[in-house]
């Protein structure tokens, strides 16, 4: 029941994500702009490109804030993650070579060979 359960999740996550990959696209690519602006702007000596780095500047950061929800897409990245791990987890219980009953078995035969 519980993998169900993580695979629900995944698949949730995963469809949440994707549905918010554009968005997530947008968000990056004005945030190098305004990186880039930003840049420009302090490397600026004179006064009209320190006016032009000002205007891109803000108008870059102005649309990465109306990107904002894609911060959704963000989580969902991040929940996706998490559960993959889980999942991995959970794996690597069952395949434990501590629990394997044939590991233990030869383990115990081998013993019991030495003492005769």
């Amino acid at each position: 029941m519980k993998k169900a359960l993580v695979i629900l999740g995944i698949l949730i996550a995963a469809i949440v994500f994707l549905a918010n990959l554009a968005p997530l696209i947008a968000l990056a690519i004005t945030i190098a702009i305004t990186y880039f602006a930003y840049k420009g702007f302090i490397k600026a000596e004179s006064q009209g490109a320190k006016i032009f780095w000002g205007i891109v500047g803000v108008i870059a950061f102005i649309s990465s804030i109306s990107n904002l929800p894609a911060l959704i897409g963000i989580a969902a990245l991040y929940i996706l993650y998490v559960l993959y791990k889980s999942w991995k987890k959970d794996d690597s219980d069952f395949t434990s070579k501590d629990d394997d009953p044939f590991k233990n078995f030869e383990k115990e035969w081998m013993e019991i060979n030495k003492h005769y």
